[in-house]
């Protein structure tokens, strides 16, 4: 079985296990932990993955970083993976508890990159706009890319809306050298 539907199968019961306990959004925002430090720690996410390191020796690692910090429900699922010897997908299902997380609660995450920071109006417009499209709840993600020139490049699932200075400009190259 591979390793993504592995985390699947976890990750739906961490969220069966969660709801029956009434600490679903508690053990979302340990997952969002979870997932910050994988993302920020370089040498934790390679310990994890790191077959040399012995699984009980990990799990000392993950008591020391998470024990006091996140629920006893979502350490249970850090025990039973570490103890299974699986630890390395431990990443893998805190991304896919998130994902099935927001599709439960009927959240859009919307992916936007512009050439400066967006400003509070902005922001509300284009959770506006594309909460409007989806009929979803919208959870907006911001990226500064100076070298957009202007413009925004939005990401809503598998549908992109290019709208930036440089991709104008790629595209105008791009007639020049066809005339």
């Amino acid at each position: 079985m591979s390793d993504q539907s592995v985390a699947f199968r976890y990750a739906k019961s961490l969220i069966g296990l969660a709801q029956e306990k009434g600490v679903l959004d508690k053990v979302q925002e340990d997952m969002q932990l979870f997932t910050q430090v994988c993302q920020t720690n370089r040498d934790f996410a390679l310990a994890l993955n790191s077959p040399i390191v012995k699984h009980w020796k990990k799990l000392e690692i993950l008591k020391a970083l998470f024990q006091s910090r996140v629920s006893p429900v979502t350490f249970s699922i850090f025990e039973i993976i570490t103890k299974k010897n699986r630890e390395s997908i431990l990443p893998s299902v805190a991304r896919e508890f998130n994902r099935q997380y927001q599709e439960l609660k009927g959240i859009q995450v919307a992916h936007i990159t512009t050439a400066s920071p967006l400003t509070d109006a902005q922001r509300t417009q284009f959770k506006a706009v594309v909460s409007q499209q989806t009929g979803k709840m919208i959870e907006l993600s911001e990226t500064v890319d100076p070298n957009l020139i202007g413009g925004y490049l939005l990401r809503v699932g598998d549908n992109q809306i290019d709208n930036s200075i440089k991709s104008r400009l790629n595209d105008l190259k791009i007639q020049f050298a066809q005339s």
